[in-house]
């Protein structure tokens, strides 16, 4: 029996603006989901080996920062050398609709802009979930 979704939420870069990461966590948690939460400042590849070692099925991205297209280029490049391109890639933020799409050319599934509710954030998970949650 497959278990519960499981996202990690992660901060990476220099960018030190968390409330809207933690808004996001909290709403996952609160409908079921397994969140695990990198804290500020973390680095592509702590993303990705946080990612790898904890099993989940999606890492959500905030970036605040403008560095968007690159941090999500490198977690995306990591993601395929550790052959863990399976979990699913979703981000939020201030991002130009322009880099949306360069971000979702890239394999990105999903931009979340400012304005998104919580609510419709946790429905397209459970929509893209490829487990079965408990209860479902």
């Amino acid at each position: 029996m497959a278990g519960p979704i499981r996202v990690l939420v992660a901060k990476p870069g220099l960018d030190g603006h968390d409330r809207g990461a933690k808004v996001v966590a909290r709403a996952l948690r609160d409908s079921g989901i397994e969140v695990i939460y990198t804290g500020l400042h973390q680095t592509p590849a702590q993303v990705v080996d946080a990612a790898v070692q904890e099993d989940v099925d999606f890492i959500g991205v905030s970036i605040l920062s403008g560095a968007h297209l690159t941090l999500f280029a490198e977690i995306m490049d990591l993601l395929r050398a550790r052959k863990a391109d399976d979990i699913i890639v979703f981000g939020g933020g201030i991002i130009p609709e322009d880099d949306i799409i360069e971000l979702e050319a890239l394999g990105v599934a999903k931009i979340f802009t400012p304005g998104t509710t919580t609510t419709s954030i946790v429905e397209w998970v459970e929509d893209h979930s490829r487990t079965v949650t408990a209860g479902n």
